[in-house]
């Protein structure tokens, strides 16, 4: 078994194995409805290079007539973080440099200001909502083998919306949640009441928290 096989094993494990609460996890490791990509390191440009020509991939790929779902992560097993706000701060700072190189437009369906409830991440044209995962995450549900960046396509969630199930499979995974870790994770709020970049570590992040990403424009 190479090291592909073994980190894809791993994380079956965790999605299918265990009492995970993301039945939409559940669905699309079950159906192998996943791209798995490992990367040396958060920072190297070699890293930000290789991620955004996969996601560009990915992107091209992606079946958008479908009802199917599919995640992309991006695994970094030689990565290694002491705490949460360590995680958080390298999550950033990649996702940061992932939009100075890219060279796509913002997703028009969305907000490109951090601090609008209707912000979602956009990379190769495309909005996607960000899950962070690693083993010194206080969620139980996000405690991955290895730090991970999850790229959930927005679209997916309007297609939900779209075939009426949103509200039920939102129900239904924070209810598996709170029997995991006796409560749900505080800053989970819908799209559109709050911004999502509260979201994205996993971190129950301070109220006067402020997200630290800077679009292009702003900084003009």
């Amino acid at each position: 078994m190479n090291q592909q096989e073994h980190i894809e094993n791993q994380y079956k494990d965790f999605i299918l194995k265990y009492k995970h609460p993301c039945v939409m996890a559940k669905t699309v490791f079950s159906m192998e409805n996943y791209v798995i990509k490992s990367y040396n390191s958060f920072h190297q440009t070699e890293t930000i290079t290789q991620l955004l020509s996969d996601l560009e991939t990915y992107v091209n790929n992606y079946d958008f007539d479908s009802n199917e779902f599919q995640s992309f992560l991006a695994v970094f097993p030689n990565a290694g973080f002491n705490s949460e706000i360590e995680f958080e701060n390298n999550l950033w700072q990649l996702l940061q440099e992932l939009h100075k190189h890219d060279d796509c437009e913002w997703d028009p369906n969305v907000s490109n200001d951090p601090e609008s409830p209707n912000f979602s991440f956009s990379i190769k044209g495309k909005a996607f909502y960000i899950v962070g995962l690693h083993p010194k995450s206080s969620r139980m549900a996000r405690q991955s083998p290895y730090p991970t960046v999850v790229f959930n396509l927005h679209w997916q969630f309007e297609k939900l919306r779209e075939m009426g199930t949103y509200k039920k499979v939102k129900k239904r995974i924070r209810r598996r949640d709170k029997k995991l870790q006796g409560y749900i994770n505080p800053v989970l709020k819908d799209f559109g009441t709050d911004t999502e970049t509260r979201q994205y570590s996993g971190r129950n992040v301070e109220e006067d928290w402020k997200c630290p990403f800077i679009h292009k424009s702003a900084k003009q």
